[in-house]
């Protein structure tokens, strides 16, 4: 494996904005988070008159999942000038994984206002709290569509924002169709095959064989990562804030850190069949500590430090070669509550599979069947916790949780909505209330509409 080169002092002059950012964005690459916060910081007072040089530095302020810096950034950007359009929306963003939801929801209001035609500002805006008869946007929304035409992004944001406020109204029928009708046109706009990913799904399984994990060190109770994993919109934020609540807890959200570890370590794949399999011959322990060091730069102190990107469960068998202390957490959620939480979700970026009920289905029988090898092979790895039983039962749960990751029980873990940490995930709002169980069946009010994926699933084996 290639070493990492030795973090350095920046050779960057305060007024070096742009040889600064790319410093920056090289160190960002390699995992020198360290050197990359010295340089944006070293270069902010050059850019602290310019708005275009302030949304960069909140950018890749955003990136590095530093929501204090980039409001800062973003409310300057503002400051100069008020009806820049784009630094409100980033200063708004900043503002939800903060929980200043009150101060977010202004601020899309004066983007929607200034720009009718910021379709993210109304998708985004229709998030932030619970529609009611009283207060919601569905007058404005359905004026909104209408005038969008065929505008294909505007009806996929407006679509979305739409059924969101029905549903949350109880208008199912109209929902629904709101949704179908966005989840279909934002599909139309995706070049991707499910069967690529079942495929990689099953490469993995045959790769990583009970013999081969039977190699792995036996897990270690030294304080480690956590690896909170699963399908998105499965509760893994959740999770992620009752255990970062903790006073020996430290969350860094959803990060590349391990995938970037292991692509830098396993060299030049020709294509994932190909990384798949250099990932078997490589070297662990080196994986191990390069991930180690990657994620120390991120918090230096922290003894336990939670990992939440949700695909992880792509690489727990890499993870229990290369990390004896990691702590592995799948959160688990029923089939069709879960597939249906994805399908509804207008995600800024990933998850594919998502805005279709076929690909859903295949997608999530997949994951089964790699999730149901990783427990044959790693029989007692996981700590699994089910969405249902967290909701039903929080404090039994969550002791469980905390005990099963080698902590001590602290009450404030209870609290986890009061948690002041940044939250920068599609749950970002929901995880700021107490715990309810409005979600938990949700999807039976579309019994109709979700038969194909109820049909396959249920094809396949899947309790529903």
């Amino acid at each position: 494996m290639t070493t990492r080169p030795a973090a350095c002092p920046p050779s960057i002059q305060p007024g070096d904005f742009h040889a600064g950012l790319a410093r920056a964005r090289e160190a960002v690459t390699q995992g020198r988070y360290g050197e990359a916060r010295r340089i944006l910081g070293l270069i902010e007072e050059s850019a602290w008159n310019d708005v275009q040089r302030l949304r960069r530095l909140a950018e890749y302020h955003s990136h590095m999942n530093r929501p204090v810096e980039a409001e800062r950034c973003c409310a300057r950007a503002v400051e100069l000038v008020p009806d820049d359009g784009r630094a409100r929306y980033d200063l708004a963003a900043a503002s939800i994984a903060l929980g200043r939801i009150d101060a977010a929801e202004a601020h899309f209001d004066r983007v929607i206002a200034d720009n009718p035609c910021d379709w993210d500002a109304w998708a985004n805006r229709s998030t932030l709290r619970r529609a009611t008869a009283e207060r919601n946007h569905v007058a404005a929304l359905d004026s909104a569509l209408a005038a969008a035409g065929s505008d294909v992004e505007a009806r996929i944001a407006l679509g979305h924002a739409l059924a969101k406020e029905l549903e949350d109204m109880g208008e199912h029928d109209r929902a629904f169709a709101a949704l179908k009708a966005a989840a279909g046109a934002r599909r139309a706009r995706l070049s991707y095959r499910v069967t690529d990913d079942v495929d990689t799904m099953a490469t993995i399984a045959d790769a990583f064989s009970a013999e081969r994990l039977s190699a792995a060190p036996p897990p270690s109770t030294e304080p480690g990562p956590i690896f909170v994993l699963g399908l998105p919109r499965s509760g893994t934020t959740l999770v992620d804030r009752i255990l970062s609540s903790h006073s020996r807890v430290a969350s860094l959200g959803e990060i590349q850190d391990f995938a970037l570890a292991l692509v830098e370590g396993a060299g030049q794949a020709r294509d994932k069949a190909d990384l798949i399999s250099r990932s078997t011959a490589m070297d662990h322990s080196a994986l191990g500590r390069a991930y180690r060091a990657r994620i120390a730069e991120r918090v230096p102190s922290a003894p336990f430090a939670i990992d939440k990107t949700p695909l992880n469960f792509l690489y727990i068998g890499l993870i229990a070669l290369a990390l004896p202390d990691a702590r592995i957490v799948h959160v688990r959620r029923g089939a069709m509550d879960g597939c249906y939480a994805m399908y509804k979700t207008l995600f800024r970026m990933g998850y594919p599979f998502s805005y279709d009920l076929g690909d859903l289905a295949a997608y999530r029988i997949a994951y089964e069947r790699l999730m149901a090898h990783w427990r044959e092979a790693l029989p007692g790895r996981m700590i699994e916790i089910d969405y249902e039983a967290l909701i039903a039962a929080q404090e039994s749960e969550s002791r469980r949780l905390i005990a099963a990751c080698g902590l001590d029980w602290e009450a404030v873990c209870l609290d986890f909505y009061r948690n002041p940490a940044p939250v920068a995930t599609a749950s970002a709002v929901q995880v700021r209330a107490p715990i309810h169980d409005r979600s938990v069946g949700l999807w039976r009010h579309y019994k109709s509409g979700l038969a194909p994926l109820a049909d396959a699933l249920t094809q396949a084996g899947i309790a529903l």
